[in-house]
């Protein structure tokens, strides 16, 4: 399989003869099969919402075991709709992850909600259940849990709290594209799930996002949600709008790279498993090295690799000296001072974050880049 390789304008790197292995990095499909379909599609004279959007929706529950999807015109789109069919609204608390980006939170922000932070596993970064019950209140409306960095969190015990209390639970899974748990994908435990297809994600469509629903119910609601309020198909002189509805519809343009993009994602999602499993093999047994693992029952998809140093920032230099784009990636949201109002001690987050760093984990990662990468954690 071909790719064409692009870094995104985002991502740092240096040059030491060859240029610096990047932590993330842009996939585009062979450009033999992505410009004629590409050119179908501009020249059809539909490139809004269309069939090729209704096709895409199809080919993504296909491939990932998924139902009642709908493309978004971003990651973000999507939780805001996922938000809103929880029925948060103004004065509402939502109980959430401050490792995440950005966007995870400022989105319950733009429903008029409260954040509420849970701490995390101080072993994987993502969202602590245990945590999540202490902090339920009769305001709470809903649960934020993302699968960090890939690794799936513990939806068994989410999904009790929520149904014992009548909440919703959304699977915010823009890392974890192809992660399992069970005999499940994630993204079907939850009420509702989310992905993200921007840019340096598993798989993009240069920007967009996948909203999935439990409930086939609130389709007709999420649809409208999704066109300022109305029905794609439905005469604008006969329609009536009777709820808030944004400009949150994929188009034909990145469905169509979408639809390509499956066609080749799996052997990328299978080279960042491959990666992230040698290294967990490779840091087994190391002094002051460990690494996230989730659930026996659950399979993360390795977006980024996740290594736990006790000498983070050494381990760190010594990577980039080497050649290796190697950070934290994230600033934890609960330091940005538009969430101050929902300050609160994190002893897990501040544990886990300590000693965080991520490593270069990708399709673009050969097997003599990763053994050197290896090396150089050893002797760190």
């Amino acid at each position: 399989m071909h790719f064409i390789y692009f870094l995104t304008s985002g991502t740092r790197f240096i040059f030491w003869g060859d240029m610096m292995i990047p932590l993330v990095k842009v996939a585009m499909p062979d450009r033999a099969k992505l410009i004629p379909a590409l050119e179908e599609v501009l020249y059809s004279g539909m490139i809004a919402e269309g069939e090729a959007v209704y096709q895409f929706e199809s080919e993504f529950e296909k491939q990932f075991g998924l139902s009642n999807a709908m493309g978004m015109s971003s990651g973000t789109a999507a939780l805001h709709t996922a938000l809103i069919l929880s029925g948060v609204g103004v004065g509402d608390e939502v109980i959430s992850t401050p490792m995440t980006a950005e966007p995870t939170n400022t989105s319950i922000l733009s429903c008029g909600a409260k954040v509420v932070w849970a701490d995390v596993d101080p072993q994987t970064g993502n969202i602590d259940p245990d945590s999540v019950r202490d902090r339920i209140t009769p305001k709470t409306k809903a649960i934020m849990s993302v699968h960090y960095a890939g690794y799936p969190v513990r939806l068994n015990e989410l999904r009790k709290i929520a149904d014992d209390y009548g909440i919703a639970l959304i699977e915010d899974c823009a890392h974890a594209l192809g992660a399992r748990y069970g005999n499940s994908a994630v993204g079907t435990v939850g009420d509702y799930g989310i992905f993200s297809f921007q840019a340096i994600k598993h798989m993009t469509t240069v920007d967009g996002g996948m909203l999935t629903l439990k409930n086939a119910e609130q389709m007709l609601a999420a649809k409208k949600i999704r066109w300022f309020g109305m029905l794609k198909g439905v005469a604008r002189t006969e329609l009536d709008i009777d709820m808030i509805g944004y400009k949150y519809n994929m188009n034909n343009v990145t469905a169509a790279i979408g639809l390509v993009q499956l066609q080749c994602i799996e052997n990328v999602l299978k080279r960042h498993i491959d990666n992230g499993k040698f290294y967990d093999e490779q840091f087994s047994h190391l002094n002051g090295i460990d690494f996230a693992r989730c659930e026996p029952t659950a399979e993360a998809s390795y977006w980024l690799y996740t290594l736990l140093s006790d000498d983070s920032l050494n381990l760190q230099n010594a990577l980039q000296c080497a050649g290796f784009n190697a950070s934290k990636l994230h600033r934890p949201n609960n330091l940005h001072s538009i969430f101050k109002d929902s300050s609160v001690e994190l002893p897990g987050l501040e544990s886990f974050y300590r000693r965080l760093l991520h490593i270069p984990c990708g399709w673009w990662v050969s097997d003599e880049d990763r053994l050197r990468l290896v090396d150089v954690v050893k002797k760190g």
